[in-house]
């Protein structure tokens, strides 16, 4: 069993990765975090989520569904930090694959991996006292149908937090912006503003909003984050998408791109 969060003393590596405002993140093997990222750094934006979605309020032993958890590190973050039960869902990465890093984290008794498409998840109602999703709801859950169906699955006053990519300002017409038109595939027109969020889950009249908010400097931790993934990562593609995205986040200047975190208590 391998120990994520012991820590090499004068490792320059986590020297590039630890972060004033992430000091839950900061102990975990920068080493296994870059070899298991799928994007932005999913621990950061858990930590800067967990304080308004309250899970710290969580009692041990809670359940947590972490929808859209990639490579499991969320999850196995959850289940260390919080002492929380975690269903570990995702599409694309299969649990079998998830299963041996959960494993080795020395949490298997606290994390369940399951194979599940977001449109078709497999609870029951009112399974979890808590629903978590990292860079991965702006995927679904822009659908006006998706969170009165996910909340379901919630207990009665069961929060939902979920942080994603985002937008400063809403785009008008059909075109980004003439400085991102190299970068911009279709995907990124799920990216909306806290202001967008939050009048998509109030009027969908599933939740109330607790917390739709911007991340001051997010784009700063992103871009952070993409030169070292581009620096350090062994795999040619997560290399040459980590380059791409930073090369588009210095062209931005937070501008236009960052994170948003939303909070809902299910009514």
């Amino acid at each position: 069993m391998s120990d994520i969060t012991s820590r090499t003393p004068n490792d320059p590596l986590s020297d590039r990765t630890d972060h004033p405002r992430y000091p839950r993140s900061n102990r975990y093997d920068a080493r296994w975090t870059i070899d298991n990222q799928m994007g932005p750094h999913a621990l950061w934006l858990l930590e800067w989520l967990a304080p308004a979605l309250g899970l710290n309020t969580l009692s041990p032993g809670s359940r947590v569904l972490d929808l859209g958890c990639g490579r499991a590190m969320t999850s196995i973050f959850l289940a260390k930090e919080y002492d929380v039960q975690v269903t570990a869902a995702d599409l694309w990465v299969k649990p079998g694959e998830n299963a041996p890093r959960i494993a080795e984290a020395g949490v298997a008794d606290r994390v369940l991996p399951v194979h599940a498409e977001a449109h078709d998840l497999p609870f029951g109602e009112g399974s979890f006292d808590a629903i978590v999703s990292v860079d991965a709801y702006q995927y679904f859950g822009t659908n006006d149908l998706y969170l009165p169906e996910l909340t379901r699955l919630l207990k009665p006053g069961g929060r939902i937090g979920v942080v994603v990519p985002a937008l400063r300002e809403e785009i008008d017409g059909v075109e980004p912006p003439e400085h991102l038109k190299p970068f911009w595939e279709p995907g990124f027109w799920c990216f909306h503003t806290a202001a967008w969020w939050r009048r998509h889950w109030t009027r969908s009249g599933a939740v109330e909003v607790e917390t739709a908010d911007w991340l001051d400097d997010g784009w700063r931790d992103w871009l952070r984050w993409c030169e070292v993934v581009a620096d350090e990562h062994t795999d040619e593609w997560h290399i040459r998408m980590a380059g791409q995205c930073a090369e588009m986040l210095r062209l931005d200047q937070g501008g236009t791109l960052g994170f948003v975190r939303v909070v809902g208590r299910r009514l």
